[in-house]
Order: structure tokens, then sequence, then C-alpha cells
């Protein structure tokens, strides 16, 4: 859901994030359905009641390698890539047919993408669009000229000691609000800096030693990156967890400007905003660590300003690498991709360059995108599918016997109002104020880069205080992928994801709902984890539960947790239930969900017999384990297991099966099969 920004701040998210080469026709719409699956994946020598995902997948597994420069490789890997030979096809096309006037948002991007693939204009520019912001570092003495700095970062993206960010108050979720909240951290996540073990303080040596080598390129002493480190670390001590941030209440802290002022009183924080491009000094600001802020405010005050100034230049440095010359971005590679992740080379200059222009102008491409490559009935079948989907999810609501009648009318509520969004948006992002400039005498790919940030952060500006447009979309119709909005409480599919493995409009109805259908159930079950549900049908933060569902709630998804920590991908290291506890719970309530949605569809239209020599209900589950088919480096696993609130893609498969009863009928599991569990351990949730 994060847009690109120069320096990847991670300001935390409230937003619980076929096609077809032409339109189906009536003749092709009498035909047979397909399969839909590939059977050469299966590897029948392993039983499916025993491991679910290899049986599935153990011949794709065991006859395919990962990439160089992907950490993993699965059903989504692939398709992104396929996808993005598609993308820059789309964006090659429009330049070519010359039917997009000078200064279209088309030609913006395909522009964009152009600066970004002339590495001699990067190595001749360098560092120069940066030469301001390191001036004001160098000039910093006092906390004042630090406001200052930090204000103007914050319009490129900031980062640098805490994040800011626009959007739907909590409580409120129709007015936009503004928040704080803890960031400035340059290692993935707290625990990098807290724990103990080999491997943790291997990192953080690693770590010193990047920084050390990207001050040496800039012309700086490489001992200040140990101050780097320390400056972070004493952040990090004061940061919530990435399990503590779960706890959405505890990030809504509502206060004045003045109570703001009590946490960090250094800060002249009216004048702060008044800087940094608002209109207004807002009336309210929701902090979301508190605790952090008045860390913030003791590190101003007893850390010595060069500290400070090695510390913004190191960010502001680490943020640009990705978009300046090779040496930067060998070096940006060589740590947070090969070392964290375990790749093995960098990915070719124009995917990298693909991604960004994506993230920053990714609906000027999507206007593209969607004209070439979805057809409209790809997105009137989709909504079938969803209201099936909606309709076996309010049936097993009702049913639920764990949940009060009156819980259960306002879940039903959730289920009946929750927004639904395919392919594309109807209305499009302008981008007639964002300038893009080629050439070495107008700009650079960094420029550039630095031109969409600051548009982009004067667009969020622009929303403080004001209705949310909830038209607007966090994906890109080119983006393979789906989200769960809690705030506006809707579930949105983006064009690109309605494509095989996920969904094929002419496989067989068994292999789309295994498919894209589970996709949709675990997007509406984000509604309804552990975070969703506390977010009531208009998108606000309100308590619809009794409290005797909640507990009985609670009660359930502490089991799921319990399953999931017992999962081992890498020897002394295992899956953190409570971190994934939200995308298992989707996982567990979309399988589920999507398999009710079949049977409806077959009541409505007739079932169908045996396929490929398995039953529309094998099909289902096998449909289900093959979209989460993966391989991963061991580097690139445990940096997952440590940051990723979604589990392995093998857990995803295999977990929420071996809970379900109708998988355990399709496969006939019994109590001595590796897919067991017996009745009494079993979760069911929704």
């Amino acid at each position: 859901m994060k847009k690109a920004t120069l320096n990847l701040a991670i300001v935390p998210a409230m937003v619980i994030a076929l096609l077809a080469s032409c339109s189906p026709n009536q003749e092709a719409e009498k035909e047979a359905p397909v399969s839909g699956l590939n059977l050469a994946n299966i590897d029948s020598t392993v039983n499916p009641a025993d491991d679910f995902f290899l049986f599935v997948n153990g011949n794709w597994i065991a006859n395919t390698e990962i990439p160089g420069d992907q950490g993993r490789w699965g059903s989504f890997n692939e398709l992104r890539e396929d996808n993005n030979e598609v993308v820059l096809k789309v964006l090659e096309n429009a330049v070519k047919s010359g039917k997009y006037p000078a200064g279209s948002d088309q030609l913006k991007a395909a522009d964009f993408y152009a600066s970004g693939m002339d590495s001699a204009l990067s190595d001749l520019t360098g560092l120069m669009p940066l030469n301001a912001m390191f001036d004001k570092i160098a000039a910093i003495k006092n906390v004042q000229d630090l406001q200052a700095y930090l204000a103007e970062d914050q319009t490129y993206g900031g980062g640098s000691f805490f994040g800011f960010a626009i959007f739907p108050d909590l409580k409120e979720s129709s007015v936009n609000a503004a928040y704080l909240a803890q960031d400035g951290l340059g290692l993935p996540e707290v625990d990098y800096y807290t724990k103990k073990d080999d491997r943790s303080v291997e990192i953080r040596e690693k770590y010193v030693e990047h920084i050390s080598r990207v001050f040496q390129m800039k012309g700086m002493e490489e001992t200040e990156a140990q101050k780097v480190l320390e400056l972070e670390t004493r952040l990090a001590n004061s940061s919530m967890t990435i399990e503590e941030r779960r706890n959405i209440p505890a990030l809504y802290n509502k206060m004045s400007i003045e109570g703001v002022s009590q946490l960090s009183p250094s800060m002249d924080w009216s004048k702060y905003f008044l800087d940094m491009g608002m209109s207004t000094v807002p009336d309210t600001i929701i902090v979301m660590q508190p605790d952090f802020l008045q860390e913030f405010e003791r590190v101003v005050n007893g850390v010595p300003v060069s500290d400070w100034q090695s510390y913004l230049t190191w960010h502001l440095l680490k943020g640009a690498s990705p978009f300046l010359n090779d040496d930067y971005q060998s070096a940006n590679f060589d740590f947070y991709s090969k070392e964290l992740r375990g790749l093995k080379q960098m990915k070719p200059r124009w995917k990298r360059v693909l991604q960004t222009t994506s993230g920053f102008m990714g609906e000027a491409i999507g206007k593209l995108y969607v004209d070439e490559t979805f057809p409209p009935e790809a997105k009137e079948k989709a909504k079938e599918m969803v209201e099936n989907i909606k309709g076996a999810y309010k049936i097993r609501i009702n049913n639920l016997d764990w949940m009060t009648d009156s819980t259960k009318e306002n879940a039903v509520k959730k289920v009946n109002t929750m927004r639904v969004k395919i392919g594309y948006p109807d209305k499009w992002k302008d981008y007639a104020e964002l300038s893009v400039e080629v050439g070495p005498e107008k700009g650079s790919y960094l420029q550039n880069v630095m031109n969409a940030a600051k548009f982009d952060f004067q667009k969020d500006l622009e929303k403080y205080g004001k209705p949310v447009d909830r038209e607007e979309w966090g994906m890109s119709p080119q983006t393979v992928n789906a989200y769960y909005n809690p705030l506006n409480n809707e579930i949105v599919f983006p064009a690109a994801i309605l494509q095989p493995p996920f969904y094929n409009y002419k496989a067989d109805e068994a292999v789309n709902y295994g498919g894209i259908g589970a996709v949709i159930g675990h997007e509406i079950s984000h509604g309804f984890d552990d975070q969703g549900s506390r977010f009531d049908a208009e998108g606000n933060m309100e308590n619809w539960w009794l409290e005797e569902d909640s507990k009985n709630f609670q009660e359930k998804t502490a089991r799921l947790v319990n399953q999931f920590d017992a999962f081992e991908p890498i020897e002394g290291v295992t899956v953190n239930g409570k971190l994934t506890l939200g995308e298992n719970i989707g996982d567990l309530g979309g399988a589920q969900a999507a398999y009710d949605g079949l049977q409806l569809f077959y009541e409505k239209n007739g079932k169908p017999g045996p396929m490929d020599g398995f039953t529309p209900e094998q099909r289902f589950f096998i449909s289900w384990g093959t979209i989460w088919r993966i391989k991963f480096r061991d580097e690139t696993l445990r940096t997952q297991v440590t940051t990723d609130p979604h589990s392995p893609g093998m857990y995803r498969t295999n977990g929420p099966l071996s809970n379900m009863e109708d998988f355990y009928s399709a496969f006939n599991v019994k109590e001595n099969n590796g897919m067991w569990r017996a009745d009494s351990v079993r979760v069911k949730i929704w």
C-alpha cells in the first residue's frame, strides 16, 4: 500500500495491504472449461494427506531455480515478472504510438522511465541534486536548525527521526487527519538492533561496514558509521516492536499542538508544520508512539550535533542510493539485498527503474495498461464471484456457534456495506503538477524522483481536514496484489492479479474459486482479523462486539497463534504467530469462504464431474496450493519471518487446510496423516 518515497520511510500503515489477451466471445463461453491446473507441478509420490504443499508443488520445487536477482520465487513472483514485460511494452508502445501529446501523464511516465535508464546521466549528475540538502545538514548548529532541515526533508518523504503522514482519522474515517510516528531506522525492524544472537550481531557489524563504505564514497570519515548505529539503537529501544504495532488502539493518541509540545518541547511544532507546507497549523495530531517522541526529545538534548549530522547524512544517502550511479546502487544491493536477503545478483536496471516509475506514476501507466490488457468481461465475472463469496461469508457468520446474535448482525452489516473495487479506478490521478525532465541540462533520474516524492507529499498535505475520497485507490492496476482497507471497509483487486494462476475465464470454477476466490475471501476476512475487526461497517475504530464475543474471538485466535508458532522453516527460526495472525486469519477464513462460495455457484449452475482425475473439491484445494507455491533463499526466509506479517507459503497452504473438515473429506485425511489435527485443536473462526 505504501507509495515509493525518496527514503523508503516506514510510517505504520493502517491499510492492511487472466489477463485475457482478448475479450471472451460467445463461442468461447460455450466451450467446455479447461482444468486450469498444471498437473506437471504435482508430485504424485507425496501423499496429499501428509504434506499437501509438497504434493501440489513438489515437481515444481524440484525443477525450479530461484533467479539470481530474487530472494524467493513463487506464483506471485512469476506473475510479477511476466507482468513487468507487459508493462514495459505498454510504456514503449505509448511512446511509439504518437497519440499522446507532450506533457500528458502517459508521456511523463515514459520520460520518467527514460531518465532512470540513462546511466551516463546518473554518472554525470552524481550527488548534485542533494547538494543543497547536504549543505543544510552541515550548517546545523542547534535544534532550530535541525527542525528546519527535518521540515524540508519531510517534503521529500522524510524518515529521519520520525515520520509524518496524512490519512483518515481512525475514529472518524470520513475525514483526513495528521499523524506522527516512529521512524528513522536503517535496519528493517527494531529486533535487528536488540537481539543478541550471533546472526543479529553479525548483521549490525555488516551494517556499520556498509555505512562506512557509503560514507567513504561521499568523502566522509568512515568512523562516523558507528555513531549512526548508536543513535539508531537509542531510537530502536524506544520504538514499538512490529508485534506491538498490531495493537491499533495503542497507536491512536490524539492530542493538541500543546500536547505534542509537552512530549518534545524543544521543537516549535506549529512552525514545523507550516514550514513543511501545511496551509494551517493542525488542530490535532495523532501521535502513534508518544514514548518514541519523548526519546527524540532526549536525543536532541543529549547527543552531539555532529552525531545528528552523521545520522542525517546517512539517511539522505540511504534513501537516494537506489537512484544514484552504479557504485551507490551496488553498495545498497550488497547489504540490503545480498546480505539481508541472500540475493546473488541485482535486478536488471530496467526492472528497477520500471518499479520506481510505477511506484510514483502508477496510475499514468495504469491507464495504458488497462486499455491494452484488461477486458470488461473479466471485471464483470470477478464481481459475480465476489458476490457469491460475500454471500457465503454471511451464511458462515450466521452459523457461528461462538458469537451472539447482536454481534452477528453487526458483522453481517459490515459484509453488506463492504465496497468492492476491481480492475482500475473510475477516476484517474492527475499528474499535471508533476515536473518530469529528461537530459543533463534540465534534470536527472534522482531529481525526477525527488520531484515525484514532493508532488505526492503536497497532494497528501492538501487532504488534511478534508473529506476522504473513497474512490481513491491504494494500488495501481498493474500491481499483482490485492488489499483490504479497514478505514474504507473496502476490498480491492487490481487488474494484474486477475491472471493465471489466480484466475482464468476459461478455467473451471473450482480452480478459479481456489485461486482468486480464495484471495477474495482472504481480503474479506481482513475485515474480521485481529486488526480489521476493530473497525465498524463505516470504517471507524469503534467496538461493535459484546464482551463475551470478544473473549471467544481472542481464545480462538490464540489457538491459531500457537499453531503457527510451531512451524520452524529454519532450525532455530520459527514463524511468529502473533506477527502473522492477521494474515493467517485471512487465509483460514478466505479458504473456507471461497469453498462455500463455490458451493453456492454449484447450487445455481450445476456441479461438474471429475476433471484430470480430480473431483471439483480436490481441484479447488489444488488451486489453493498452487497460488502459494514458493522457494526461498535462507536469508530471505529468515528476514521474512522476522519482518513480514505473512507466513511463508508452505504454511499458508498447509496451515489453514489442516483446520478444514472439507479438506479432510476431499483427500481422505486420517489420524495417522501429516495434515491431521485432532478435532479438539482445529481452529474455525469465520
